[in-house]
């Protein structure tokens, strides 16, 4: 993948986490519903990192062709 495609994606995982963190804000009760979202922005933001950084060289395996 190249460097414009991973900054393109990567964008688009932390415009997602930065979506669930403001629909995530007004918390009143730390439920399960909070507890996913919470999950769900770590992820995004994991994924975020991912495509930024391609640590080990990840995004460059072939493994699905």
């Amino acid at each position: 993948m190249e460097l414009r495609q991973r900054v393109a994606v990567g964008t688009l995982w932390i415009a997602v986490a930065a979506l669930i963190a403001y629909m995530l804000y007004p918390v009143t009760s730390l439920g399960i519903d909070a507890v996913l979202q919470l999950f769900v922005l770590v992820f995004a933001l994991f994924l975020a990192g991912v495509y930024l950084f391609n640590p080990w060289g990840v995004l460059d395996r072939h493994l699905f062709h």
